[in-house]
């Protein structure tokens, strides 16, 4: 189970080069096995185009290495925060991606404004609040990720209809059920930031149609939901 968890962590986190959400090492994705509770997470400052799965480290939901020779990446008490706080996602990633950093930097939240935002997320994307001195100078990664689930209690998001945060003047954290459905929602808060970033300029007065946010976002994600093909079982 763990060889295959740390594979897919692997390819995920190749999958952040291959769709240009990564520059240098600007990055990391981490996977985890609900059952065992070992974390799957890239090893700090190490380039992608040298990275293999051997690399990976793998480590309690405490912190604690289990195996691997390199430091796992020094964003890993964010990653396992979220995890604690959230009991359904399964996989996170980190970017500097251009767009969604550029939200962050701003210190605003990514406002939801048409259907491509609507098919993934079912609000506006949070920007979480300015750290405090103690936050920044103690355990900073850990409260990184302290303030992400403050933001989403205080909000009463709920984790998995808005699988993404923006850290104000940091960055994107995003997470999904697991790793290869958190760069999935990477890619595409990416996309939705440049969208709204440009209709904004077009239209700083735009806004959505509550009820078309509803219908877009329940066709993919409701009970009901009707987008994409039934899976079938083969019948012979």
């Amino acid at each position: 189970m763990l060889e295959e968890l740390r594979n897919k962590v692997w390819k995920a986190n190749l999958d952040l080069v291959k769709y240009g959400l990564v520059k240098l090492t600007w990055g990391n994705v981490s996977g985890l096995d609900r059952e065992s509770g070992l974390v799957v997470i890239k090893p700090s400052g190490v380039d992608y185009s040298q990275l293999k799965a051997e690399d990976l480290v793998i480590l309690d939901l405490d912190g604690k290495v289990v195996e691997g020779s390199l430091r796992p990446s020094s964003d890993t008490p964010t990653h396992l925060e979220l995890y604690r706080a959230f009991p359904e996602i399964g996989g996170v990633v980190h970017t500097h991606s251009c767009q969604a950093t550029a939200w962050a930097q701003a210190c605003r939240p990514i406002p939801l404004l048409g259907t491509t935002h609507a098919d993934c997320f079912s609000s506006d994307i949070p920007c979480t609040p300015d750290m405090s001195e103690s936050e920044i100078m103690g355990e900073y990664e850990l409260n990184t990720g302290k303030i992400i689930v403050r933001t989403f209690r205080e909000s009463s998001l709920k984790a998995m209809e808005v699988p993404a945060c923006l850290v104000a003047n940091h960055g994107p954290f995003v997470w999904g059920a697991d790793c290869m459905k958190a760069v999935e929602n990477s890619l595409v808060l990416e996309e939705i930031a440049k969208m709204a970033m440009l209709t904004l300029q077009i239209n700083p007065e735009a806004t959505m149609n509550p009820l078309l946010t509803q219908k877009h976002y329940m066709r993919k994600h409701g009970p009901n939901a009707y987008y994409g093909q039934e899976s079938r079982e083969l019948k012979v």
